[in-house]
């Protein structure tokens, strides 16, 4: 039941400002006027429920967004990238792998339009008209694009079925998923025939929807006793809920109660899903003569269920309909007016300074990108980082560190002297 695929997402680049001054025939004086270039775009997960498996998704490995464009002379800021969207079924799980660990969910998409930020595009780098200023009058300085971020993903499907059949062993759901569907699990009359979840889909006019045939359970079922564990797993995000009992069995209302009692332990929320209670056989003579008795037994603990025979094909498409109804009404109370992008946390303007290796580190999401964006094998871009790194307490916080003047400083993949 659970669809896995990996790939990696890459926001795109950041577009490179402009070093321009004004020409104007009559501005013997022009200042700067180059443009910032554009951020790039993001990659973004959505949750789609025209959408069902992962398998499309997985026949590429990388998703890169458009890059920003360069800025332009005469105060043209570049275009930002478009956002790429990424479609991917409704109850996906978004893992993101780490250096040397294991990987770490950052995003679990169970609301149709839900939507998850899993890849940051670049800022744009800052024309030379950004660096003007009172000491400096033609800046001969622009910043190149930020990188795009880039994120190695581990998508986990957990939702592949819309309803799930559930019941004790040799309820009859494996026969009943051959009938509704094109699905031909196995069949037998013994216990534990189904030993893995099997699928189908039904379709009820313009209607498609897909159907699990649930492996048994038995009594201990939430403590992993039988194929408990696996059973409820696999139900954990069914829309809806075909609850198949045996109407041959000696006590079919203890046998709905049981498994009731094995959701309500296991939690998850499973005892509160809708339930379609169905009793199945009534083809067999024994079970036709005691459904009044099972419908008053039913209806003592407020209980309508429905009467079939998967065998025979008897009130099958009557509970085709209620399936497809119980799903609409699931669908119409899923929706939400409002659903928000889910991000990683906001970039840090904390400045931290640490020794490494004769050096000094210094760590901030704002500086970082900054100092990553200049090119610093300029003089004056050096100056101008230093410039806003006294405004922005990057030196001072260096100073405190114990750094003088002539130590290396790294920030990020750069490293550069101290000035004094």
């Amino acid at each position: 039941m659970i669809d896995r695929v990996e790939i990696v997402a890459q926001g795109g680049n950041g577009g490179k400002g402009m070093v321009s001054f004004r020409r104007e025939k009559f501005v013997p004086r022009g200042g700067p006027d180059g443009g910032d270039g554009g951020d790039g775009g993001n990659v973004v997960l959505l949750a789609d429920r025209s959408v069902r498996t992962l398998k499309e998704l997985g026949r590429r490995r990388i998703y890169r967004a458009e890059r920003g464009v360069n800025g332009q002379g005469a105060d043209k800021h570049g275009r930002r990238g478009e956002t790429l969207v990424i479609r991917v079924p409704v109850g996906t799980q978004v893992s993101r792998a780490s250096d040397g660990g294991s990987p770490e969910m950052i995003g679990d998409l169970v609301a149709v339009g839900q939507q998850l930020l899993v890849a940051k595009g670049g800022l744009g780098g800052w024309g030379n008209a950004r660096f003007k200023s009172s000491t400096n009058q033609a800046p001969r300085i622009a910043q190149r694009g930020q990188e795009g971020e880039e994120a190695r993903l581990r998508l986990d499907l957990k939702l592949l079925a819309d309803v799930g059949i559930v019941g004790l062993p040799n309820a009859g759901k494996s026969t009943l998923l051959s009938v509704i569907s094109a699905a031909r699990p196995k069949i037998a009359d013994y216990p534990f025939t189904t030993l893995e979840p099997a699928l189908g889909v039904v379709e009820n006019g313009w209607d498609r929807f897909v159907v699990a045939d649930i492996p048994g359970l038995i009594e201990g079922a939430h403590t992993g006793a039988g194929l408990g564990l696996e059973f409820l797993r696999h139900i954990e995000r069914t829309k809806v809920v075909v609850h198949l009992v045996d109407g041959s069995s000696p006590d079919p209302a203890k046998d709905y109660e049981t498994v009731n009692a094995e959701l309500r332990r296991y939690g998850q929320g499973l005892a509160d899903r809708e339930q379609i209670l169905v009793v199945n056989k009534i083809d067999i003579s024994e079970v036709k003569g005691r459904t009044e008795e099972l419908r008053e037994t039913f209806r003592a603990a407020g209980l309508e269920p429905m009467y079939i025979s998967a065998a025979a094909g008897d009130g099958v498409d009557e509970l085709i309909l209620r399936m497809a109804q119980a799903l609409a009404a699931e669908a119409r109370e899923g929706v939400a007016e409002h659903v928000p992008v889910l991000r990683p946390a906001a970039p840090s303007h904390v400045v931290k300074v640490q020794q490494e290796d004769g050096a000094y580190r210094v760590e901030g999401d704002r500086v970082v990108a900054f100092a990553e964006m200049m090119p610093l094998e300029e003089e004056e871009a050096r100056a101008e980082l230093w410039r806003r790194f006294q405004r922005w307490g990057v030196t001072r916080a260096l100073r405190r560190a114990g750094a003088r003047a002539g130590d290396r400083v790294r920030i990020g993949e750069r490293e550069i002297e101290l000035e004094g």
